[in-house]
């Protein structure tokens, strides 16, 4: 029987793709998503190949698909590009993942820097710019003809293009970390270098929607229906990506609000043993909170007040405090010194809404409520959920 770890590492890897192996150590998966892209070249391109090369016949599709295939390697030695040179900085690769908007890179843990940035970011489209060049090389050689020449061109110019458009400086292009590094190193803020290449790259989306559909209207051109289509995928994946970026930009800029200690309760811990009576004399209004523990002191439960109150005085003295408790999460407690990403990072991983404080000598010294680091994080009020 497969241990719930390995039942939900199965089930992610399912959620990223068809596993294609291993490069250089790093997961390569082929999203779902990118079937796609590949019926949508199919259907676009192969009907214009065959007008111009109407001997090739139904082998039009086939040479299409090919194209698609080609794209797909271009990016991934696109992102191969990413991950080898995060490499070099010591940054683990997690995996590498092809789907409908190109791929993506996904980073275990790094520690970033200006210039470390902008090598990674600009590794990506560099590759590409490295294949085109190698392509036209080839194809200068003049040894290929037919359906290889037509492919030979098709990798070189789809590498060229793919190298430009992601060296436009704005997220979440690769070019957006020019201008995020940039403002980063002139204020000493990534948040405020990330927010700044975000609204950059809705310039961008801004500035092709206006070339590639509002100038054809106002100058009354015939309008591409393929052409828009692509131009509306393309503009609202960039958008969304900036927007993102902004977003969560701004969270991380409030990080430094969320820190154990300071947005904890006053709590006091108490054995499993103790009684109803026991939590009221601690605990007469309802604070502090009352945090159960078990024999080797971990926390196991917090205690509903109302409950208790609910308790007839009579049997207060009799009455376990665990009968007035609802249980925490496993492992639900935190170091009172935990703060920032290193204790989001931690919450993460834990179930429940509630995670008792302990100090270094494992002492419950506070109630860690979810709402709260939410409301540090967004400087909003996290929402109640009502019964139906």
């Amino acid at each position: 029987m497969s241990s719930p770890s390995t039942q939900q590492h199965s089930q992610t890897k399912k959620k990223d793709g068809i596993p294609l192996g291993r490069i250089a150590g790093i997961p390569v998966y082929l999203a779902y998503s990118w079937f796609i892209i590949a019926a949508f070249t199919v259907i676009v391109y192969g009907p214009a190949l065959l007008v111009r090369t109407p001997e090739l016949g139904i082998g039009a599709y086939f040479v299409a698909l090919g194209y698609a295939l080609l794209l797909a390697v271009s990016v991934l030695v696109h992102e191969l590009a990413h991950a080898l040179s995060a490499k070099a900085f010591n940054w683990p690769s997690e995996k590498i993942v092809l789907n409908l908007w190109g791929g993506h890179t996904q980073f275990e843990n790094f520690t970033a820097s200006p210039g470390r940035s902008v090598v990674v970011a600009l590794a990506g489209p560099a590759s590409n710019f490295v294949l085109a060049a190698g392509m036209w090389a080839v194809i200068s050689t003049g040894v290929l003809s037919g359906v290889p020449d037509t492919l030979a061109n098709i990798l070189m110019w789809a590498n060229l293009l793919i190298g430009l458009f992601n060296v436009l400086p704005g997220l979440p292009l690769d070019g957006g970390r020019l201008v995020e590094s940039a403002v980063w190193k002139a204020t000493g803020s990534q948040d405020k270098g990330t927010i700044a290449a975000g609204w950059s790259g809705r310039a961008i989306v801004a500035a092709l929607v206006i070339w590639f559909i509002g100038l054809p209207l106002i100058q009354g051109t015939p309008l591409d229906l393929s052409l828009i289509l692509i131009t509306v995928l393309v503009c609202g994946f960039l958008w969304m990506g900036a927007s993102s970026s902004i977003h969560h930009a701004k969270l991380r800029s409030r990080l430094y609000l969320v820190s154990a200690a300071g947005l904890a309760e006053p709590a006091v811990g108490v054995p499993n043993s103790a009684s109803v009576s026991d939590v009221l004399d601690i605990s007469p209004a309802g604070t502090p909170a009352v945090v159960i523990c078990g024999p080797d002191g971990k926390p196991q439960g917090v205690v509903d007040f109302s409950a208790t109150l609910a308790v007839p005085a009579a049997a207060a003295t009799t009455t376990p405090v665990t009968a007035v408790a609802h249980a925490l999460a496993a492992g639900a407690y935190v170091p009172e010194w935990s703060k920032g990403q290193e204790l989001i990072q931690y919450l993460a991983r834990l179930e429940g809404g509630e995670y008792a404080v302990v100090d270094h000598n494992g002492i419950v010294t506070g109630l860690l409520r979810q709402q709260a680091v939410v409301t540090a994080i967004t400087g909003k009020e996290a929402r109640k959920r009502g019964r139906a």
